[in-house]
């Protein structure tokens, strides 16, 4: 397989936990179409002679300036197209060439040489596309169409804006595609995906595979540490499913810090597949996390994953490590990963450097009283938890953020019980925010943004006292919260340029006047007996919303190390 040759961008492969060398980025230059009236199909815009007036780069969505549009205004359906060479060795031998698509918002249409392949309904999950039927020898047009119809109420979209203009807590849209696309080659035999078991005390993973055309055919799982072979095993497919357990020799645990992958090495006929696991023991403790036996305080930051010339796509695979970085910095052990399913490049580099991070389902926009709405949450939800099973980073997931008053308990319920029947090994948080309902969550979370550190500290010595904060207006399950998921948020615009500048609370007079408040506000929670973890709003600021501990371009906003001071104290609860 070859490719036309440009300059990539994003060119790292998109999904360390699932490599293969054959593979060829897709991302660059496209042709494009603006499709207001969503009327390209009707104008068979998916032919090869079809007219495409402009040019986008690939990942980055048209309202980025990384994608050499940068236009911002609403635009319902677009299209890409390009062409890719094939040659003789990609169809030979029963090979199969698969399309894939990191994200693309909202509803993709996929097309080669004029054929239809098939659609994906999602804006956030992952999806592949086998187009091996529809390909030549030579040249092959792919035609990709995205409609992105987000004022529906049936689709999911975050925190992207339904007005014009960004405003509060609302940001620049995308639309279409915004992770990497990239073909790759593989064997008529092959596995399609797989999930780890991981058994600390018996010093074991068990790998889970789906596999196609490999009826009685081995599976051989061979495990690394540091580039050694620490354990091997064989097990042979069954239809479509295969299951290998490998004993380790040597058992190295993941932690808080510090990380600890081993590599993991997947052959099945000719197809071979490079992975990574990390072994670690996640449990509960009176709403406590418990890593490795160890009781952990989270002290986690909000970081909603929005750039200033990528928006949704970060520029770089360093991008995403730094920011990373940059909260560990400043004290912090994990984040939420706010309104948004982050990219398989960042979440491996949580994994690696040993950050954990909590996955959340993007819902906003979503009306959850509309058949429709729950249509596309179930889907594209059980896409996200396969695509995420296998990063031991993650050490939950919370599918809803702040519903409505008026939700659908008996719903609500069900988003957690599915979230369960895929991934029953890390607690669930069932809506965050306010409104938990009885018996569904496993932690009890709370968004706080009192910013008068003593009022919001005795609020808390009340609730370690027994004293429930729910009011009954607005929470359907009055129990006591042990995450403080939400709190801080104080505003800090270190340039006063912005005319709509936003946050929680007054801005503070003096640099001196916030670090007194945000040093109040974090130790009312750590050494408070009751709370098992916090989440400071926010990392980055984000356009007009200013209660970054950096600013939207990174810079810090303060040193570093004060916040580190605080945050690395102690916290009550631990051991």
């Amino acid at each position: 397989m070859t490719d036309i040759k440009h300059t990539i961008p994003r060119p790292e492969h998109p999904n360390p936990q699932f490599k293969r060398e054959s593979w060829v980025s897709l991302n660059g230059e496209w042709e494009f179409v603006r499709d207001h009236s969503i009327s390209g199909k009707a104008r068979k815009l998916y032919q090869a002679d079809a007219i495409f007036p402009d040019r986008i780069t690939v990942p980055f969505c048209m309202e980025s300036e990384l994608s050499g549009i940068g236009d911002k205004d609403f635009c319902e359906c677009v299209w890409y197209r390009r062409e890719v060479e094939i040659d003789a060795d990609t169809l030979a031998n029963g090979k199969q060439t698969l399309l894939h698509v990191g994200a693309c918002d909202y509803r993709t249409d996929l097309y080669v040489n004029g054929k239809y392949i098939g659609k994906h309904i999602g804006g956030s999950a992952a999806f592949t596309f086998n187009i091996t039927s529809a390909l030549t020898v030579g040249k092959n047009t792919i035609v990709i169409s995205a409609e992105d119809r987000l004022r529906s109420g049936e689709q999911p979209g975050g925190k992207q804006s339904k007005k014009y203009d960004s405003y509060g807590c609302f940001y620049t849209r995308t639309t279409g595609i915004w992770q990497s696309v990239w073909l790759e080659t593989v064997a008529k035999t092959h596995i399609a995906a797989f999930h780890f078991v991981t058994n600390v005390e018996a010093s074991t993973v068990t790998v889970e595979a789906e596999v196609v055309n490999g009826a009685s055919l081995p599976l051989t799982a061979t495990a690394y540490w540091n580039g050694n072979k620490v354990g091997e095993a064989t097990s042979v497919a069954t239809a479509n499913q295969c299951v290998v357990t490998v004993p380790l020799s040597e058992l190295h645990l993941w932690e808080l810090g510090k990380g600890g992958l081993y590599d993991l090495v997947l052959t099945f006929g000719d197809d071979v597949v490079y992975s990574y696991f990390g072994m670690r023991t996640l449990t509960l403790d009176d709403s406590a996390l418990v890593i490795n036996g160890k009781k952990v305080f989270q002290r986690t930051v909000l970081d909603q994953g929005f750039y200033p010339n990528g928006i949704w796509t970060a520029p770089s695979e360093q991008a995403l490590i730094d920011d990373i970085t940059r909260s560990m910095a400043c004290g912090f052990n994990g984040a939420r990963l706010h309104q948004k399913v982050f990219e398989p490049v960042f979440l491996y580099h949580c994994d690696r450097l040993g950050y954990m991070v909590w996955g959340e389902f993007g819902n906003w926009g979503l009306d959850l009283h509309r058949p429709e709405a729950w249509k596309a949450f179930v889907s594209e939800w059980v896409e996200i938890l396969k695509r995420d099973y296998n990063h031991p980073a993650i050490i939950g997931w919370c599918p809803f953020n702040e519903t409505k008053l008026n939700q659908d308990d008996d719903l609500i319920a069900y988003g957690v019980t599915l979230t369960k029947q895929i991934d029953n090994t890390r607690p669930v948080i069932d809506t965050s925010g306010w409104i938990h309902v009885e018996g569904a969550t496993d932690i009890m979370d709370w968004h706080d943004y009192d910013q008068n550190p003593e009022t919001f500290r005795q609020r808390y010595v009340d609730v370690a006292n027994g004293t429930p904060i729910f009011r009954k207006d607005r929470c359907k399950a009055p129990l006591i919260p042990r995450f403080i998921s939400e709190y801080g948020g104080i505003k800090w615009d270190v340039n006063s340029k912005l005319d709509n500048a936003w946050g929680y609370g007054d801005t503070p007079k003096t640099e001196e006047e916030f670090i007194v408040r945000f040093k109040g506000l974090a130790e009312a929670l750590l050494f408070n007996p009751f709370i098992t973890g916090l989440c400071y709003t926010q990392l980055t600021d984000v356009e007009q919303e200013t209660n970054g501990l950096y600013t939207y371009d990174r810079q810090a906003k303060f040193d570093p190390a004060i916040f580190y001071e605080i945050f690395t104290q102690k916290a009550a609860i631990e051991d």
